[in-house]
């Protein structure tokens, strides 16, 4: 499963012209399943996401995590990062899950993101969606966690 996370300032989706997910300061996270990816992979790649230290200290050091600035979570589903764009100029997406297996992912990561985060918004699943956000650093960051066997 695949995390591209983005320390932002503020970060909205919008769909059909109507806001369906915001926050303010905190994550903007584009998640995509990959093949073979279950339940186990979106419980690692959650803890990792909430324990990622990328906000400043009082030194200035990225010592702390959304947990602990009791940041938003803005969960965009974004089954392109898992595109295999290794040959010719038109991209794969036979690495990404089946959506039915992605919809279902992306529902049980939100469902535990909820349970375990007190500010969590969201994208819209197959939908069109406009996505707005102020990276604040730039900090981005890759969180991917693979199948085990």
């Amino acid at each position: 499963m695949i995390g591209l996370l983005q320390r932002v300032t503020q970060a909205s989706v919008v769909v059909d012209g109507g806001v369906v997910g915001a926050i303010d300061a905190g994550l903007m996270v584009l998640l995509c399943a990959e093949r073979n990816d279950s339940e186990k992979e979106a419980n690692a790649l959650l803890a990792k996401l909430l324990s990622y230290r990328v906000f400043s200290d009082d030194a200035g050091k990225m010592n702390r995590s959304v947990a602990d600035v009791a940041g938003g979570l803005l969960l965009v589903p974004q089954f392109t990062l898992a595109a295999d764009t290794q040959s010719g100029t038109r991209p794969s997406f036979t690495p990404a899950a089946a959506p039915e297996d992605g919809r279902r992912l992306f529902d049980y990561f939100v469902a535990q993101a909820r349970t375990r985060h007190a500010t969590v918004a969201t994208g819209q699943f197959g939908a069109n969606m406009q996505v707005s956000l102020t990276n604040d650093g730039p900090v981005t960051f890759w969180l991917q966690i693979k199948p085990q066997g």
